[in-house]
């Protein structure tokens, strides 16, 4: 909850400097703050060589990804809406493990699929005319999510989640080095032009930072050392934040119809956590 909580506040002020900062940039500058200081972790705890440097890499690209197509949808729809159309990734978490583990979900659990999907259509209204294609990236968002979250916990278990923290701030520099060299469009968030950074974008800038810290070693801890889809439950309290930041930042009240999309998807992460088994004597 504390890493949801962090993510949450540094997803919320992306939105806010998305009119100042290109995206690109926000990587580069916010990752070149944090790798500094889990390098200096690593070298304290003595660890920083990754079990299975493939597993790593395809874990890092698969959020870089993630956040690409999450932060993309929000200078498009309010913070709360993107929130609860990417925390579907719960769901889906609970469907990749049930896929891995080769046993068909338990009947609440494909009700809980079902929920969640018709709360996504209540808040995203897809027969309404002011439907665009960029809210459909809260979906993509939440499927590379969940392979990623299901990728800690079966193959990157052994590795130091801040190690797994480095590597994803690596690649995010390497992302945003990329996105760099198509950068220059005047209005893009994506691939806008470098902007100049005074003392409040750095500021800014610092706190994004520390949300990606907190956020990118917490979750990789989480879901490594529990179930993932107990720990994916959690995770709607991201759902909460959102709301709470989108009133305070943006003035974003949620329609009826979208809270009610937000509360079905909320219950249908916790319909698909797995059941309590009795203990044997």
């Amino acid at each position: 909850m504390v890493s949801v909580a962090a993510l949450s506040l540094g997803d919320a002020l992306i939105k806010a400097t998305s009119l100042s900062l290109p995206l690109w940039q926000i990587y580069i500058l916010r990752s070149a703050l944090v790798l500094p200081v889990l390098w200096g972790a690593l070298c304290v705890r003595g660890t920083g060589r990754p079990v299975s440097v493939f597993w790593v890499a395809l874990r890092s690209g698969l959020l870089i990804a993630m956040w690409l197509s999450y932060y993309s949808a929000l200078p498009f729809m309010p913070l709360s809406a993107a929130a609860a159309a990417y925390y579907t990734a719960p769901v889906l978490i609970t469907v990749l493990t049930a896929a891995l583990s080769r046993r068909w979900p338990a009947r609440r659990v494909l009700g809980a699929i079902f929920l969640g999907f018709a709360g996504v259509v209540l808040i995203l209204r897809p027969d309404t005319s002011g439907f665009e294609l960029a809210t459909l990236l809260p979906l993509l968002a939440a499927f590379l999510y969940a392979c990623a979250m299901v990728l800690t916990a079966h193959m990157c278990r052994d590795d130091d989640p801040f190690t797994l923290a480095l590597a994803l701030n690596i690649g995010f520099i390497i992302a945003g080095i990329g996105l760099g060299l198509f950068a220059g469009t005047a209005g893009s968030f994506a691939l806008g032009p470098w902007h100049s950074v005074d003392a409040s974008l750095i500021a800014i800038v610092a706190a994004l930072a520390l949300s990606i810290l907190v956020g990118s070693v917490g979750a990789a801890f989480a879901y490594q050392n529990g179930p993932p889809a107990t720990i994916a439950a959690f995770d709607y309290t991201y759902l909460v934040f959102s709301l709470i930041w989108g009133v305070l930042f943006f003035g974003e009240w949620p329609a009826a119809l979208a809270l009610a999309g937000i509360a079905m998807i909320a219950a249908a992460g916790f319909l698909s956590l797995p059941s309590a088994r009795p203990k044997g004597p």
